[in-house]
């Protein structure tokens, strides 16, 4: 996946504008990628501090699919152990900024970070593990080398 942008993260407007689309699950599937995927997360973890990223962005997720006409099953929709790998590389990208960060900046670090690649993953894990079903319903530890994502 390249590097473009098709969302922009110029305002908390922008941001505001795509989450909202996601959370009605009107937002076109087609745009419904890694990118989007990483910003709705970025806002929930910036913006929501009373909510448990881990618990409600999966239910974004799977309330955003089902909207969307996709399934969430063994082989296809939502996906648990990749969901939670990537709170993990928000949190550290986040972990590294000034406390005062504003959202549109928090998002724009997670975007230029190496985490934007969706391939990140599989230095950690093997394409098998991370493919197989128990990897999609619950998360699975790594199994390439210990998940540290130190930037």
């Amino acid at each position: 996946m390249g590097k473009s942008m098709p969302h922009s993260v110029q305002s908390d407007a922008d941001i505001a504008a795509l989450c909202r689309q996601v959370l009605a699950g009107t937002l076109p599937m087609g745009q419904w990628d890694t990118a989007a995927h990483l910003i709705m997360a970025t806002w929930v973890m910036v913006c929501c501090p009373e909510l448990d990223p881990d618990q409600e962005v999966p239910r974004i997720i799977r309330a955003y699919n089902i909207a969307a006409g996709v399934a969430n099953t063994d082989t296809g929709g939502y996906h648990e152990t990749l969901t939670l790998a990537n709170l993990r590389a928000i949190a550290s990208v986040l972990s590294g900024l000034p406390g005062a960060t504003p959202l549109p900046g928090s998002c724009q670090a997670v975007l230029s970070s190496r985490f934007r690649d969706k391939e990140w993953v599989f230095s950690y894990w093997s394409r098998e593990l991370m493919m197989s079903t128990r990897a999609r319903r619950s998360w699975v530890d790594p199994d390439l080398k210990p998940l540290q994502l130190d930037l």
